[in-house]
């Protein structure tokens, strides 16, 4: 009779590793292990600095390598904790208001963006009592505290001024675009997760939601009035039944727009998920995922984000003044 193959461990004895606890990843030293029924891994960990009494048995999602990319999202979450416990000093920092006044903590900036549908299904106006959201389940929706790296911000503010102040427009379709940016960050960090890991899963189904909440979010809420012409041809040429029109600017919004737009969307998620009756637990993985994201778009963005935008014509101003 073959024998099953057991499943290879992730993690040696006594191997130096951070470890979650709740939403805080710690160094740590693994001192046993043991598989489950379930042939998934568990480990007995140490952390480091705490009494032994904290010694404790963690599924294998829970213990991360001890590396640069690791200790700097545990970094990461340290500040954005720290942040957080911190009392705001002005009504602007309690907003989460960055240079110029942009807000990062939702998805318009300064300048309300037009959309011709509400997001995500909600309403316009609620005026009637039994739509309105008791406060205490207002409070217990989830919510992903993300990190947006400064120079991320400083790219969002200088896209905002140079959109709604200088008239300009991003190029497109764009050299990188976001499908391909986020098949990039699919293909580096394939090989660093185990084949079949709950890591592998989490990294696959991140990428797929973002690629289609984009294309469902871009129209709706990720757009200055300003833009609004602009999308308007694209979706013309999204329809055109020519294939050549297809391959110069790709079949849909991913295809077609950029860096620039994929960070409007990750300042957005915060907001979104709100909405959504997604559990604590995959809050906590989804918000380690986006992080790690956000780090290595910030990384690359002289890669990925344009260097110069496009003045178009006058009568593009003129029609976008009317819209």
């Amino acid at each position: 009779m073959a024998l099953t193959k057991k499943a290879e461990q992730p993690f040696a004895s006594q191997e130096r590793v951070l470890c979650f606890h709740h939403e805080m990843l710690y160094e740590a030293k693994v001192l046993d292990s043991r598989q489950t029924a379930e042939r998934t891994w568990e480990f007995r960990i140490h952390y480091k600095g705490w009494k032994n009494t904290w010694d404790d048995w963690v599924p294998e999602d829970r213990v991360r390598k001890f590396n640069e990319e690791n200790k700097e999202l545990a970094q990461q979450l340290q500040t954005q904790a720290r942040a957080l416990t911190q009392k705001p000093k002005s009504i602007g920092a309690k907003k989460g208001l960055a240079k110029n006044g942009s807000d990062f903590s939702t998805p318009r900036g300064s300048e309300e963006r037009y959309t011709s549908a509400a997001p995500l299904g909600r309403g316009r106006g609620r005026n009637r009592d039994y739509d309105l959201e008791h406060e205490e389940n207002f409070l217990a929706r989830p919510s992903i505290k993300l990190l947006i790296p400064d120079h991320i911000k400083a790219m969002l503010v200088d896209d905002w001024e140079n959109v709604t102040k200088n008239l300009q427009l991003v190029p497109l379709p764009s050299h990188h675009s976001v499908n391909k940016i986020l098949d990039d960050y699919l293909a580096l960090e394939r090989p660093k997760r185990r084949e079949g890991s709950t890591e592998l899963d989490v990294l696959e189904e991140v990428v797929l939601g973002l690629k289609e909440y984009f294309d469902k979010c871009l129209g709706r809420i990720l757009l200055y009035r300003f833009e609004r012409p602009q999308y308007m041809e694209m979706v013309a040429y999204w329809k055109s039944t020519k294939p050549s029109d297809h391959e110069e600017f790709g079949k849909g919004p991913g295809d077609t727009y950029g860096a620039e737009h994929l960070c409007r969307l990750l300042v957005s998620l915060p907001e979104l998920i709100g909405q959504t009756n997604i559990d604590s637990n995959s809050v906590n993985r989804l918000r380690e995922e986006l992080s790690k994201m956000t780090n290595w778009l910030g990384r690359n963005a002289t890669t990925y984000f344009v260097s110069d935008y496009e003045t178009p014509t006058s009568q593009y101003i003129e029609k976008a003044r009317g819209v």
